[in-house]
């Protein structure tokens, strides 16, 4: 294969032939290979590049008023230079915010959902420690039955069950409010 002019290169990948591809990936592909390299790219990278070039090249040549200002060879090194660069800056950015959802998930996950599970726990057995109609008012309460459904399915009068609910609340406030556990949590969250 002998050489080419720019000006034949580029008449030839107007006419989309494909001896010109060859030609220019023999001579041009190691230079782009090395620049990749250089920024820590792999081979596979290095024809991605060099093959996106071309593609970007070709569109600009197809334009009516393309005209090539400099080589070739430099024209091509700058767009795969600049698809290259663009490769680096949204690895770096996805590497940065991997990093940061990493960093978050770390610190968030462990520490909320310890808190989580202890007042889970806390919860679940202050709850059981009260009396079996303050736990059959404050289950009804919370599934979000009105206190006169409750006094209708427990068989109690409505004010006994208003006023038994927020008896209920209450003791349930001052058992959770005074549980060691809960204190520690409260004393690590203001820190």
């Amino acid at each position: 294969m002998g050489e080419f002019t720019d000006q034949e290169i580029i008449e030839c990948l107007r006419s989309r032939q494909s001896h010109v591809v060859r030609y220019l990936s023999d001579r041009y592909l190691p230079m782009i290979r090395l620049l990749i390299y250089k920024a820590g790219g792999t081979p596979e990278d290095a024809k991605d590049i060099f093959q996106d070039g071309l593609i970007i090249m070709i569109e600009k040549i197809d334009s009516n008023d393309f005209v090539l200002t400099c080589k070739f060879k430099t024209f091509l090194y700058s767009v795969c230079r600049n698809l290259w660069l663009s490769v680096l800056e949204k690895r770096r950015a996805a590497a940065n915010y991997l990093n940061r959802k990493l960093d978050e998930e770390i610190t968030i996950d462990f520490a909320e959902e310890y808190d989580n599970k202890v007042y889970q726990d806390l919860i679940v057995n202050i709850y059981e420690s009260l009396d079996p109609v303050c736990q059959q008012i404050l289950k009804l309460y919370w599934e979000e039955y009105s206190p006169k459904e409750i006094a209708e399915k427990l068989g109690y009068t409505y004010g006994y069950v208003r006023k038994k609910k927020s008896e209920c609340q209450q003791e349930f406030i001052n058992k959770l409010q005074n549980h060691p556990d809960y204190r520690l949590i409260k004393k690590t969250e203001t820190i």
